[in-house]
């Protein structure tokens, strides 16, 4: 993951030769610092959460993992493939989902799409 930033000082993040601008994001939002993840994104730091403010260009896809926070997110841009349980969920703009600790699951993207995510320590 390479990022970057253009002449307008719009971050650009590519991903495996994807790319994607992050532009409509306010500008509030882009100075926040990057996370450092296999997606990219703006982290806000919270005690107790994380709030990652993510983008991921189409084509992406985040193999099956577990982690030790619990999840939820809204989708603000574009749409998210959850799978989980062996079940997959399509979650579309204004569409929230809640992924518990410990719970494995995969992602994909189909289209570029962007989130709020809010990772609970």
């Amino acid at each position: 993951m390479i990022a970057r930033r253009t002449t307008k000082g719009v971050r650009e993040f590519s991903l495996e030769s994807k790319t994607m601008r992050q532009d409509h994001f306010p500008e509030i939002i882009r100075q926040l610092p990057g996370f450092e993840g296999p997606f990219d994104a703006y982290r806000l730091e919270a005690g107790g959460c994380d709030v990652l403010f993510a983008t991921y260009p189409a084509g992406t896809d985040i193999e099956p993992h577990v982690h030790p926070t619990r999840n939820c997110g809204v989708i603000t841009q574009g749409e998210l493939l959850l799978t989980s349980g062996g079940t997959e969920t399509r979650y579309g703009v204004g569409d929230w989902y809640l992924i518990d600790a410990n719970e494995e699951h995969s992602a994909r993207f189909e289209v570029d799409t962007s989130e709020i995510e809010f990772w609970f320590k």
